[in-house]
C-alpha cells in the first residue's frame, strides 16, 4: 500500500555492510532452488556492499565492484514482503550518488528481463541482446555517470 510505502520510506537507513550479510536475501529472493554458497560472488570481499535497514531489520541489499572508473551492480535484492516500497529506488539512487562521487564514469548490470523498467528509470539503458544465466533471462543495461 501507499502508506506502507511511505512508512517504510521514512524510517529506512542505508548503511555499508559485509560480503557475507548479503548472503541470506541474495539467496531467498534470487536462487532460493541454489544453495546459498551459489550467491557468493568471485570478488565479493573487494566490493562495496550496501543494505537496507527498516528499524533493525535488513531487507535489501546490494553489490558494487569497481574495477577502474567501471562500476558493476549485482546481485540486488530485496525481500518480497518490502518489494514495490521505493526501498530499491532510494537505495540504487544513493550508489549512483555514491559513485558519481567516486569520479566512476560508468554504472552497468546484467538486469533479468523482468526488471527492465526498473533500471530504465536511472536512464540505463540495453547493451546487446537477451541472455541467459542459470536458466534466467537477462539483459546488459549501462548508463553513464561523469
Amino acid at each position: 500500500s501507499i502508506k506502507k510505502a511511505l512508512y517504510f520510506k521514512a524510517i529506512m537507513r542505508i548503511r555499508a555492510i559485509k560480503w557475507e550479510e548479503t548472503l541470506p536475501i541474495r539467496h531467498k529472493v534470487l536462487w532460493p532452488n541454489k544453495p546459498e554458497s551459489f550467491c557468493r560472488v568471485d570478488g565479493d570481499e573487494l566490493a562495496n556492499h550496501y543494505g537496507v535497514y527498516i528499524e533493525e531489520k535488513l531487507v535489501s541489499v546490494a553489490s558494487i565492484y569497481i574495477e577502474d572508473k567501471v562500476a558493476r551492480l549485482r546481485k540486488f535484492a530485496t525481500l518480497i514482503e518490502f518489494q514495490n516500497a521505493g526501498l530499491g529506488t532510494k537505495l540504487i539512487t544513493h550508489i549512483i550518488n555514491a559513485l558519481k562521487s567516486a569520479g566512476i564514469e560508468y554504472f552497468w548490470c546484467d538486469a533479468r528481463t523482468t526488471a527492465v523498467g526498473f533500471y530504465q528509470k536511472f536512464n540505463m539503458v540495453q547493451q546487446g541482446g537477451e541472455f541467459t544465466k542459470s536458466g534466467v533471462l537477462y539483459i546488459k543495461m549501462k548508463v553513464k555517470l561523469l
